[in-house]
């Protein structure tokens, strides 16, 4: 844009100061009005320059930085070129301001009158180019249809549903999922639309699916599959179409909506197609809980568990952590009796009762594991975590679990 409040100026001198000493801006001012007056006579002199309007205000940044005053000077001139390098020059003789000495440098004079040009002559190119450019008559045309499309959305139901005008007529219906889906069918043509415009399904939908055939058309996204599921919820489907991955119904182009609807499914396909879907998502989930149970020796069944999925049923598998990760610690637990306690290391055992155990204990070596037929609390693993770093038990009640030591408790895993 051009450049606002410079009137009739043409040039901008641009020059620096430097004092030697702190000084304030009316110290410049003053010096640059004080020094060069009388130096070229009246016809070049500031103060006269300044009354007649060929030289506008002149304007100072200054900044005090280590014991030294930096000012930035701007001088607008209407002179011709040659006053106005004079008057520039004038600047640099300017030596002190105030008590401090000082040396002024013109950086640069601004011709405005380039930068005006140059605005001109851009602005000039835009409004060549606006007026060459050719009318598109296909764009007319598409915009006049587009209005006469938006004319035909109607209001259906009690719920004032966004729809196309053939509803009431056409034996199937497409549903959707909101205002600018049913428009964007409407531009394609398809006047048997309506939108659900929400994830609560209309009762005037539900009464719809019950006399007429329905294709369910929704976006390829999370929103789109949570408007599906209430659908089929609720409604008498007969075929799902979807917009691709990511899509969104809105945007999709007349051939890729055709293609869509083409590609609709039976309801019934759609749903065994879901159902496959689960089994193997839960025959995955299934495998990899085995494999991670094989394999995480030193896990209790809680930490397997989340390693696999935080939502894993285990319900559905009670014995399976059992029987795989610690069966041949199970055995030996289940024929143990009461307070007996089986003390493994290096494959000898030898079954002892736990007050023996305790009384003893400064006569034992480290052990692999030990097996408690009991109720293990936190003075025993007060006891015990020194010797080994696994213990098995009926049931666990402690407060605080030394980090090296892995308790497993046969009474939570439904032993």
């Amino acid at each position: 844009m051009i450049m606002n409040n410079l009137g009739t100026t043409k040039y901008i001198i641009h020059a620096e100061l430097i004092a030697d000493g702190y000084v304030e801006k009316h110290d410049v001012i003053g010096a640059i009005f004080g020094q060069t007056e009388g130096l070229l006579g009246d016809e070049l002199d500031l103060k006269e320059l300044q009354k007649s309007g060929r030289i506008g205000r002149i304007d100072v940044e200054l900044t005090n930085i280590n014991g030294k005053s930096i000012a930035k000077i701007t001088v607008p001139s209407s002179l011709d070129r040659i006053e106005t390098s004079i008057l520039a020059a004038t600047l640099e003789t300017i030596d002190r301001v105030g008590p401090c000495v000082a040396t002024v440098k013109v950086v640069d004079i601004e011709d405005i009158r380039k930068k005006k040009r140059e605005y001109i002559v851009e602005r000039a190119k835009e409004i060549l180019k606006q007026l060459m450019s050719n009318i598109d008559v296909n764009t007319i045309i598409e915009e006049v249809k587009e209005s006469v499309r938006m004319g035909e959305i109607i209001e259906y139901g009690p719920e004032k549903l966004p729809a196309g005008p053939a509803v009431d007529i056409s034996d199937d219906i497409i549903v959707v999922e909101g205002r600018a889906d049913v428009l964007n069918l409407l531009r394609c043509g398809f006047k048997n639309v309506i939108a659900v415009e929400g994830t609560s399904v209309p009762k005037t939908i539900i009464e719809l699916s019950k006399k007429k055939i329905v294709t369910i058309f929704t976006d390829g996204d999370r929103g789109g599959e949570l408007i599906l599921k209430e659908l089929l919820h609720v409604c008498d489907v007969d075929f799902i179409a979807r917009a691709p991955p990511g899509r969104e119904v809105e945007e999709l182009s007349k051939k890729e909506i055709i293609k869509c609807l083409r590609s609709k499914i039976p309801v019934e396909h759609f749903l065994t197609q879901q159902l496959c879907i689960e089994k193997n998502r839960d025959k995955l989930e299934y495998e990899k809980f085995l494999y991670v149970a094989e394999n995480n020796n030193n896990n209790t069944n809680v930490d397997i568990i989340s390693t696999v999925k935080t939502d894993f049923n285990m319900e559905k598998y009670p014995q399976t952590l059992k029987h795989i990760k610690y069966k041949k610690y199970y055995e030996k637990f289940i024929n143990l009796k009461d307070s007996e306690v089986l003390v493994i290391n290096n494959g000898e055992e030898k079954v002892v009762n736990l007050n023996e155990l305790i009384s003893n204990l400064s006569h034992y070596d480290l052990f692999d594991a030990i097996i408690i037929k009991g109720t293990v609390n936190q003075k025993l693993v007060d006891i015990l975590y020194e010797k080994t770093n696994l213990i098995f038990c009926n049931d666990a009640k402690i407060i605080k679990k030394p980090a090296n030591l892995v308790i497993i408790s046969f009474g939570d895993l439904n032993a």
